[in-house]
């Protein structure tokens, strides 16, 4: 059954997606999901996790700097690499989100495909494997102290990746996460913008997992203060991964400026980023194709854009991460919960959702 998205329900959102309207848009740049679900466990610990994967480079067997810059609005959670991304300006391989007991064994796994693909270099030279892998907290609605999510499902999830429209809502990373007090997960969306003469894609693919319900506005309208029936906390106790890429040639500087605009765009749905919230962002660029700098001579060469003419880049970034979450929301399913067991972290109602929409006047005019 096709899930459906925001624009589906005919919600208003400003700025121009490419044609998958996903992180994928951004040519070579593969997502994976590898969701764990076991709704009937003969101990009794219910299941709902899993590993989301992304392929900045696809399955290109040489090993490449990725070019990036990390920023992190509130840093309750994990994401490695990002030591090395600040010093550097780049990471090389995969990057996995899962949840938060997990980190460890993603980070196994991901150090084991990262071995296995680019094997004759690593044979032939002294490289280390630092994948970046992220997290976010899905103990309410999954028995996260169970550590299920093993090599074989991280692994699972790279192998898998392809290009895509990859699945939202209850999805891979995402699967037991909850937004705003709904059932969240993960989503994604892009923008396109011309830079000059040249047009170019930006992208974002979040792990939704913050918020409380009174907060959530979607498109200027207070949505969470009319939705309020089977509310769950009574203060923030989530986060938010997003991670951004885009095929315009940045210098790592202005991918940092690039991803702290993702703090802008979870902003719009009300999130001041709470204590407890994870808020943590990553945003690359696979322009700039080059080998490792190790391996490479005294000289290299690198094209990026002028910053002052960055201003729609930075504006279909906040775009492009306001409208993943809230496909995420839209795309979700109702769980039960784990921790407090016996409640119901209900999915967004698409019905009343659009009723309080078209009463803002924020549908599209046929809808």
């Amino acid at each position: 059954m096709k899930k459906h998205r925001a624009r589906d329900l005919g919600l208003d959102f400003p700025g121009s997606p490419g044609p998958k309207n996903a992180l994928t848009d951004v040519t070579g740049v593969l997502v994976g999901h590898a969701t764990l679900i076991n709704e009937k466990p003969a101990d009794g610990n219910l299941v709902r996790t899993g590993v989301t994967s992304i392929l900045p480079r696809g399955r290109d067997q040489t090993p490449k700097p990725v070019w990036a810059g990390q920023f992190s609005l509130n840093g309750n959670g994990e994401m490695t690499g990002s030591h090395w991304i600040h010093d550097a300006g780049y990471f090389v391989g995969p990057i996995c989100i899962t949840n938060t007991h997990s980190v460890g064994i993603v980070h196994h796994a991901a150090t084991r495909w990262m071995l296995d693909t680019y094997a004759d270099t690593f044979r032939q030279e002294h490289l280390w494997a630092m994948p970046v892998v992220a997290e976010t907290y899905d103990g309410v609605l999954n028995d996260i102290n169970g550590q299920h999510v093993g090599v074989e499902h991280a692994l699972a999830a790279l192998n898998e990746a392809d290009e895509g429209i990859p699945e939202e809502g209850n999805a891979g990373g995402g699967t037991g996460m909850i937004c705003y007090e709904f059932k969240g997960g993960s989503g994604t969306a892009s923008r396109r913008v011309k830079i000059g003469d040249e047009g170019f894609t930006v992208a974002a693919q979040v792990q939704a997992n913050h918020g409380q319900r009174d907060w959530l506005t979607i498109l200027g309208v207070p949505v969470g203060r009319e939705m309020r029936q089977d509310r769950l906390f009574s203060k923030e106790s989530g986060s938010i991964i997003v991670i951004l890429g885009t095929d315009a040639p940045l210098a790592p500087l202005n991918l940092r400026h690039l991803a702290k605009r993702a703090a802008i765009g979870i902003g719009r749905h009300g999130t001041p980023g709470g204590n407890n919230s994870g808020d943590i962002f990553l945003a690359f660029s696979t322009a700039n194709e080059c080998s490792l700098p190790q391996l490479s001579g005294s000289r290299m060469r690198f094209e990026y854009l002028n910053g002052e003419l960055l201003d729609p880049l930075y504006l279909a970034a906040v775009e492009a991460v306001e409208e993943s979450v809230v496909n995420a929301l839209v795309a979700a399913d109702s769980m039960t919960t784990v921790k407090p067991a016996g409640k119901v972290c209900r999915a967004i109602d698409h019905d009343e959702l659009r009723a309080i929409m078209r009463r803002h006047g924020r549908l599209r005019s046929e809808d």
